[in-house]
Parts: C-alpha cells; sequence; structure tokens
C-alpha cells in the first residue's frame, strides 16, 4: 500500500484472503510452512492502474516485504488483479 501511495494512487479498499499451512519440522514440532496472500485493492481517483501496474507493484512489493525478507516461511503472494 504504501509503495502504491508513492506511486501516485490512492488507495480505497483493501481486502485480503490470507491462508497459512502448518506442518511439523524435523523435531516434530509444528510451524508455519506456508502464508498465501491474496490482496484486492481498490483505487479511487483519476489515476486508474491497469492489471499490467498492478502486476508490477505486488511484485515490487513482494520483494521489499520485510516479512517475507525476515521469516522462513515460504511467503506467496497471489494478488486478485482487476483494473477498472
Amino acid at each position: 500500500l504504501a509503495l502504491a501511495a508513492k506511486d501516485g494512487l490512492c488507495v480505497d479498499r483493501y481486502h485480503d484472503n490470507a491462508a497459512g499451512e502448518m506442518r511439523k519440522n524435523a523435531q516434530g514440532k509444528l510451524f508455519v510452512s506456508r502464508v498465501t496472500l491474496r490482496p484486492q485493492v481498490a483505487f479511487s481517483g483519476p489515476d486508474q492502474p491497469d492489471t499490467d501496474r498492478l502486476a508490477q507493484l505486488h511484485h515490487r512489493s513482494h520483494e521489499e516485504c520485510f516479512i517475507a525478507n525476515s521469516v522462513l516461511t515460504e511467503i506467496r503472494c497471489e494478488p486478485v488483479l482487476s483494473a477498472r
């Protein structure tokens, strides 16, 4: 969302149907093995991004995400891209 704002976009709404998966490690302890994000973002204002721009924003966001860069869990992002 911060990258979208820096890119001049006005975020009107954000919804995410996130899911996590757990499994056991070598010691038999449960851990979060995968997190899948499915962000849906709606924009207002005259600058409406097309699906290519949205895909680029999501890619940059994932690359710069402190959570994805901090944890060993696989973080997947499956954005629901819908340009107006």
